[in-house]
């Protein structure tokens, strides 16, 4: 195998694709390596941990076609060095090394048998589109609430069900919970859900983030001339919302690479396909494939009153300049920020034994009975950063109960916060 391309467009190909590659030490070997392919006048780049697979197509400039699988993050970091310019790769078949220079640098790494890397499935599912508008902002307020760990696997996903025509994404670590609604996209038959691991839509928030900014860009780099044998130029410069919400508030609550948009008038869109095991995102030149986890989501609904007796309005940005002030003060997970309610506004508390304290007062709207909760300040944090409109409603039962922050403008997102439980 031998090709030439441009640093930058390597470096967004192999960065994109080496989300995907196993981090754990228990992994095969093979399976922290990027597969890299020439098909074609295309270089297609393959990373996995057999949950998540990320390919990326880039054109490149081939001399000889061939497939090699080289050390994912080593390679890199090593394309990430080189000076700008194109930089030629290269691999014998015989030979169990891959070799990359650029200008005077060269490099020779040592590869993986390709054999040993995973058969990728055949994508399966019918193709419908998801518009980004609206998408990308869905994922970042409702990935963010899902669990990181593994121990419990349900909650590692984002649950995405058909709700009255349109499209609805749920996610939960057992501290909280966030419900988004898009209407009008209608991705999924009546009734019909699944589970996505929040790990592969975080990875498709990122490819969307990115397709949206180079939405407007440049022309598509030019491809490099072709190989030859001639030397190179030199290059130029808390508590578990599962449960019983009564019983639960007692505890304590402790861009992306490689995406060429498709764009159209709603700019651009990505493509999801349906199998009976996995779901494949496709935007632009990148596919991400990712299993389905099985198993039944919490009864959520079970979890959202119907109605709050108190109701607070506050500016989101005074909001959360005030709690991260305050936060200064936190030094364990344990230590929740204290909000006094009453009439004419808030106060802010974190009290820290071995430290001290720290207030601040915000100006605020409140109807109800006045009160004292308390929230883990980064899971408050979260919910605030979610929303966008200028002012934010928290709606309260009482002191012990789920609390819901949303945005005064639209009731499309929801975040339940569970309060710690304070003397």
């Amino acid at each position: 195998m031998k090709f030439r391309c441009e640093r930058d467009v390597l470096l967004e190909a192999l960065t994109t694709a080496g989300r995907a590659i196993a981090s754990r030490g228990g992994a095969l070997p093979v399976l922290s390596g990027v597969r890299l392919e020439t098909v074609g006048d295309d270089l297609r780049v393959v990373g996995t941990d057999l949950d998540l697979t990320i390919q990326v197509s880039v054109g490149v400039s081939v001399s000889t076609p061939g497939v090699v699988v080289a050390p994912g993050r080593l390679v890199t970091d090593i394309v990430r060095a080189l000076d700008p310019g194109a930089v030629t790769v290269e691999s014998d078949n015989d030979e169990d090394e891959l070799r990359i220079s650029s200008g005077r640098s060269h490099f020779a790494v040592r590869t993986h048998p390709a054999g040993d890397f995973p058969r990728l499935p055949p994508i399966s599912g019918e193709a419908v589109k998801l518009p980004a508008t609206g998408l990308t902002e869905a994922l970042r307020q409702v990935v963010r609430a899902a669990s990181s760990e593994d121990s419990r696997p349900i909650l590692t996903g984002v649950l995405m069900a058909a709700e009255q025509g349109g499209l609805r994404l749920v996610a939960t670590d057992s501290y909280r919970l966030a419900v988004r609604d898009l209407p009008g996209i209608g991705v999924l038959r009546e009734d019909q859900h699944v589970l996505v691991p929040s790990r592969a839509l975080a990875e498709l928030q990122r490819l969307l983030t990115s397709a949206a900014k180079s939405s407007a860009a440049a022309p598509a780099p030019v491809v490099p001339p072709a190989v030859s044998d001639a030397p190179a130029a030199p290059p130029e410069e808390g508590a578990d919302v599962t449960a019983d919400p009564v019983t639960a508030a007692t505890a304590t609550a402790g861009p992306a690479a490689g995406a060429t948009p498709s764009a159209g008038e709603d700019g651009p869109a990505a493509i999801l396909r349906l199998g009976e095991h996995d779901a494949t995102f496709e935007l632009g030149s990148v596919k991400l494939t990712t299993r389905l986890i099985e198993g039944d989501f919490p009864n959520y609904r079970a979890l959202i009153p119907s109605n709050y007796p108190n109701s607070l309005i506050v500016g989101r940005d005074a909001l959360l300049d005030a709690v991260r002030r305050v936060k200064l003060m936190v030094r364990d997970p344990t230590t929740p920020v204290r909000i006094a309610m009453r009439s004419d506004g808030i106060e802010l508390t974190v009290i820290t034994q071995d430290w001290g304290q720290a207030t601040e007062e915000v100006d605020a709207k409140y109807e109800g009975a006045e009160m004292v909760v308390a929230f883990n300040p980064n899971y408050l944090i979260d919910g605030v950063e979610a929303i966008t409109s200028d002012e934010v409603q928290l709606e309260t039962l009482d002191a012990l109960k789920p609390a819901t922050l949303k945005p005064t403008e639209g009731s499309d997102y929801l975040y339940l916060l569970m309060p710690v439980r304070v003397s």
